[in-house]
C-alpha cells in the first residue's frame, strides 16, 4: 500500500469533520473549500479501500470502518503533535516559533509584553498573535493552529491541555456618564435605558444571558455587539447601559470614553481568564506567560480604574 504525501492533512480534515459534524464548518475551520474537504475524504477512502461515512443519511454518520478509523486518526495526530513538541525542545533555541491566541479585549494590552518575554527569555524567533473570542481560541486549539491561548473559557471538554488560572473578575455596572436615573435594580434601569451587551454567540454574551435568566430578569430592549469597544462606545454615547468586567473595560478607558462605573446591583456574576497550552509542549513558558499576564493586567487596570477595578478582581496565586 502506497501513501500520498497529503495523508496527514487528510486525516486532520477527517477529524475536523467528525468533530464539527458539517462539511461547511469543517471547511471553514481548516481553511479549505468544501470541494477540497471532499477530495481529502476521497483520498482516505481510496488509500484504505473503505467507506468511512454513510452518505445516504443526513447529517453524515460514520460507518463501522469510519469509527475505527477515527480512533486511529486521533492517535496518529496525537503522535504527530508529540513529535512536533519533542523537536521543538531540541537545540539552543527550544521554541523557534510560537502561535498565541488572546482574548480580544486584552490583546492590545498584553501583546508587547508577551512578545518581549518570549524573545528575551525563551528565544522565540517567530511569534504570531491572533486576537479573538473564546470560540476562535477553541477552534485554533482543536485544529492545532495555536500553541497557547489566553481566554475566558477554560475548555474543560478538551483533553491534553495544561491550564493556568489568571484571574476571576466580577462584572460591573457601566452607565453613560450623563445618566442620572435610578441604579438600585436592573428592572429600574431597563425602564430608562436599553441593555447593551455582548452577542449571544460570544462567551460573555452567553454568561450574561444565563445570569439574567437565573434572576428571571426580562430584557425587552437589547442592543448586541461582539467586541467590548463596540459595547462601551454605545454606552458612552448614552444609548444604553451594560455589564462589563474590568478587563473588558480596558479599551474603553484607553480611548477615554465617558463612562460611569458602579457596583452591579446583582450578585454572583463573574468570569475567569485562563491560559491554556498543550500539555508539556512549551516547558516553563506557559507559567511565565501566566505570571506576566497577571502583572500587566493588574498594572493597567489599577492605572485606569483604581480601586473600582482592582476591587472587582481576584488574581490567581503565582505557580511554583
Amino acid at each position: 500500500m502506497s501513501f500520498d504525501s497529503n495523508i496527514i492533512r487528510s486525516i486532520e480534515v477527517f477529524v475536523a469533520l467528525v468533530e464539527t459534524g458539517k462539511t461547511t464548518v469543517a471547511a471553514e475551520v481548516m481553511g479549505l473549500s468544501q470541494s477540497a474537504v471532499s477530495q481529502h475524504l476521497a483520498l482516505l477512502e481510496r488509500t484504505f479501500d473503505v467507506t468511512i461515512f454513510d452518505r445516504s443519511v443526513r447529517p453524515l454518520q460514520l460507518t463501522q470502518a469510519g469509527t475505527l478509523f477515527h480512533r486511529h486518526a486521533l492517535r496518529i495526530l496525537g503522535g504527530v503533535e508529540d513529535l512536533v513538541a519533542d523537536m521543538r525542545h531540541q537545540g539552543a533555541r527550544p521554541i523557534s516559533n510560537l502561535r498565541v491566541g488572546i482574548q480580544a479585549s486584552i490583546a492590545t494590552t498584553l501583546t508587547p509584553d508577551l512578545i518581549a518575554l518570549a524573545q528575551a527569555d525563551f528565544g522565540v524567533e517567530d511569534m504570531t498573535i491572533h486576537a479573538g473570542q473564546s470560540k476562535d481560541h477553541e477552534e485554533r486549539l482543536r485544529t492545532r493552529k495555536a500553541d497557547l491561548v489566553i481566554t475566558s473559557d477554560p475548555l474543560y471538554d478538551l483533553d491534553g491541555l495544561e491550564r493556568h488560572p489568571i484571574m476571576t473578575e466580577s462584572f460591573l455596572l457601566v452607565l453613560p456618564q450623563s445618566y442620572r436615573g435610578p441604579t438600585t435594580s436592573i428592572g429600574e434601569l431597563l425602564q430608562n435605558l436599553p441593555l447593551i451587551r455582548f452577542a449571544a454567540t460570544t462567551n460573555v454574551g452567553r454568561l450574561t444571558e444565563q445570569h439574567l435568566r437565573r434572576l428571571k430578569v426580562r430584557t425587552p430592549r437589547v442592543i448586541q455587539a461582539d467586541r467590548s469597544s463596540m459595547v462601551t462606545a454605545c454606552v458612552a454615547r448614552g444609548m444604553g447601559f451594560t455589564f462589563l468586567t474590568p478587563s473588558l473595560l480596558i479599551d474603553g478607558f484607553v480611548e477615554q470614553m465617558p463612562l460611569n462605573i458602579r457596583p452591579l446591583p446583582i450578585t454572583g456574576f463573574s468570569r475567569s481568564i485562563t491560559l491554556l497550552a498543550r500539555d508539556r509542549d512549551l516547558g516553563s513558558l506557559p507559567t511565565a506567560f501566566a505570571k506576566a499576564t497577571k502583572q500587566v493586567l493588574a498594572r493597567q487596570i489599577a492605572r485606569q480604574m483604581g480601586e473600582a477595578g482592582t476591587g472587582a478582581i481576584q488574581f490567581a496565586p503565582d505557580e511554583g
